[in-house]
């Protein structure tokens, strides 16, 4: 490998220079996937945020937006360098630039590469915030007249219909809570007095008039 100056004929600068031009642009449109990725990710932790446990996994999106604007910036900055190196008469303007440019390059590689490792790293913490997060969710389940949870119900509801799924776990995490609303039920009856004294919360919600977990409902 030969490191240091080259002088190359101007039919191997104009390969060289379409072979970068278009590794640029195809890089410009990884850095817009990663962008995108980082807009999706943010816009599903927004939309889960009643079910997750805490906002520091806000970072992983954040660097990935901010990664994809960058990658975009740098490589449409190196696609106009390479298209312009073609023309003599415009070429030599770009020399100054070019040392920064390839700093600020090595730059956001590697930021881009420990954003990567970033993102794998934050997949347990992703998972663990999901999971402490929608176990608080299903507590509160029937908190529907508490301020800042009156769409805690909802919220869970949609998260099982989409991912036809039931509780944390499994169902039996229902079993732990109670999760129909002190409202509806009548204290003052000797039955429900009876069983709040002697069952569990899932046990009062699954006997009282044989009903059954509504919010394991799904529909197939």
């Amino acid at each position: 490998m030969v490191v240091g100056k080259m002088k190359l004929t101007f039919q191997k600068r104009v390969k060289l220079a379409q072979g970068l031009w278009l590794l640029s642009w195809f890089a410009t449109l990884g850095g817009a996937v990663t962008f995108t990725l980082g807009c999706f990710l943010k816009t599903e932790l927004r939309r889960r945020g009643e079910v997750m446990d805490n906002t520091d996994i806000h970072c992983v999106p954040n660097t990935l937006m901010i990664v994809g604007l960058a990658s975009m910036g740098i490589n449409y900055f190196a696609s106009r360098i390479c298209q312009d190196a073609l023309d003599p008469g415009r070429f030599p303007r770009w020399k100054t630039y070019l040392k920064p440019f390839f700093g600020c390059s090595v730059f956001f590689s590697t930021l881009m590469l420990l954003s990567v490792i970033l993102s794998y790293a934050m997949k347990g913490s992703l998972e663990s915030s999901l999971k402490i997060g929608l176990k608080n969710g299903i507590r509160f389940y029937k908190d529907t007249d508490t301020p800042g949870r009156c769409f805690q119900k909802q919220t869970i509801d949609r998260l099982q219909m989409e991912f036809q799924c039931c509780g944390n776990s499994n169902y039996k995490d229902w079993f732990e809570v109670q999760w129909i609303s002190n409202r509806y039920l009548d204290f003052s009856s000797k039955e429900v007095k009876e069983m709040k004294a002697h069952t569990s919360h899932s046990q009062l919600s699954l006997r009282i008039k044989g009903s059954r977990i509504r919010s394991c409902r799904v529909r197939h």
